[in-house]
C-alpha cells in the first residue's frame, strides 16, 4: 500500500497548487500551520494514516515570494522527500517539477547500470542497449525472454545489444538467487554458456519447481550448470567450486542497482534509458525498440508482418 502511494504522489504532484489559510514563520512553520498542510497534503493525495508526513524548514527560493519546503513521507519501508512552494504570504502552497532540459534522462539512467563484464547477445558496438533485470524462477520473465529470444534478437541483433541483470524476487522465489549465482559462475568462464543455462532454465522452469524440496531444487540446478559447462568445454572443477561457494554478491549489487532505479517487479527492462515494466506483448516491444533506434540515428528494421504484407497482391 505505501509504494502504491508513493507511485500515485509521483504521478500526481507534476504541478499542484493548494490554497490553504495558514501563516508561517521564516524558518519553519508553526504548529497550527503544520496541522493544516498535513490535513490537505493527506486529503489530496489520500495518504495513509500510518505514512507520517513530516515537514521541514522553510529556506529561501529562487522564486519571488516564495520559500523552499520540503515535505517528506515515511511508510516506514520507504521514505521520499518532496520539494514545495510555500508563499510568504501564508495562503499559497505550491508543487512543481523542476527538470533540468540540459540534462538527458534517459542517458542518466544509462550512467546508472553497471554492465562491465555481463553477457551479451546480438551486436556488442550497437547504439541500443537493451538491459533487462531477470529473475530465472519468473514465470513472466519466461515469457519475455522467450519473445526475446530467438525472435526479436532475430530481428534486431545486428542493431540492439541485449544484456541481462539479476533481480531475483527471493521472498516469492526461493531458488532464483541460487540460478543466478550459477548463471554468473557460468558467465566468468564463458558467455555462451551462460546464455544456454538461461535459455534452458526459462524454458524448464517446471523441471526444477517439480522438485519435492529446496535441497532438491539447488541440487537439480547445479546439475543443469554443470552440465553446460561440460558441453561449452570449461574448466568444470573450477566451475563446481563456483557453485558450492555460492557467492552472491553480484546477485546483490545488481538488485541494489535495480532498486536505485525504481524496479520493484520481473521483467523490468531499460531500453537506452526508457523503462519497459512486465511481459510486454512482441509488437510494443518492437514499438520502443523501434523508436530507440530512430532516436539513435539508426534504421529500424522491416519486421515480418509488415513484409509480409508488402508482399501480397493489391486487392482488387
Amino acid at each position: 500500500m505505501n509504494r502504491r502511494f508513493l507511485v500515485t504522489f509521483t504521478r500526481r504532484a507534476a504541478l499542484l497548487l493548494l490554497v490553504v489559510c495558514l501563516g508561517c514563520s521564516a524558518q519553519s512553520a508553526s504548529p497550527e500551520v503544520s496541522r493544516r498542510i498535513e490535513q490537505q497534503v493527506r486529503t489530496y493525495y489520500t495518504i495513509p494514516a500510518r505514512v507520517k508526513v513530516i515537514l521541514g524548514k522553510t529556506k529561501p527560493s529562487e522564486f519571488p515570494n516564495y520559500d523552499a519546503l520540503t515535505i517528506t513521507f515515511d511508510g516506514g519501508e520507504k521514505k521520499q522527500t518532496y520539494d514545495f512552494l510555500l508563499a510568504k504570504d501564508g495562503k499559497t502552497l505550491l508543487r512543481m517539477t523542476k527538470l533540468d532540459l540540459s540534462k538527458d534522462p534517459l542517458a542518466e539512467v544509462m550512467k546508472k547500470i553497471d554492465v562491465k563484464g555481463r553477457p551479451t547477445r546480438g551486436n556488442s558496438a550497437a547504439k541500443v542497449v537493451a538491459i533487462n533485470y531477470d529473475d530465472f524462477e519468473c514465470p513472466f520473465c519466461s515469457r519475455m525472454h522467450q519473445t526475446l529470444f530467438p525472435e526479436l534478437l532475430k530481428e534486431y541483433g545486428d542493431r540492439v545489444v541485449f544484456i541481462y541483470k539479476d533481480f531475483p524476487l527471493a521472498e516469492i522465489h526461493p531458488w532464483a538467487t541460487h540460478a543466478a549465482v550459477n548463471a554468473n559462475c557460468l558467465a566468468a568462464q564463458n558467455q555462451d554458456a551462460y546464455w544456454a543455462f538461461a535459455d534452458y532454465i526459462h524454458a524448464n522452469q517446471k523441471d526444477v519447481n517439480s522438485e519435492k524440496s529446496h535441497d532438491l531444487q539447488f541440487a537439480a540446478l547445479d546439475r543443469m550448470a554443470t552440465e553446460q559447462g561440460q558441453k561449452h568445454n570449461l574448466d568444470v572443477p573450477k566451475l563446481q567450486a563456483c557453485i558450492k561457494a555460492q557467492q552472491d554478491d553480484i546477485v546483490k549489487a545488481s538488485v541494489h542497482e535495480g532498486e536505485g532505479l525504481g524496479v520493484e517487479a520481473t521483467p523490468t527492462m531499460f531500453i537506452n534509458g526508457e523503462k519497459v515494466d512486465g511481459a510486454l506483448p512482441v509488437g510494443e516491444l518492437r514499438d520502443v525498440l523501434d523508436r530507440a533506434l530512430v532516436q539513435a540515428g539508426e534504421t529500424a528494421p522491416v519486421h515480418p508482418a509488415a513484409a509480409a504484407n508488402e508482399t501480397q497482391p493489391a486487392s482488387k
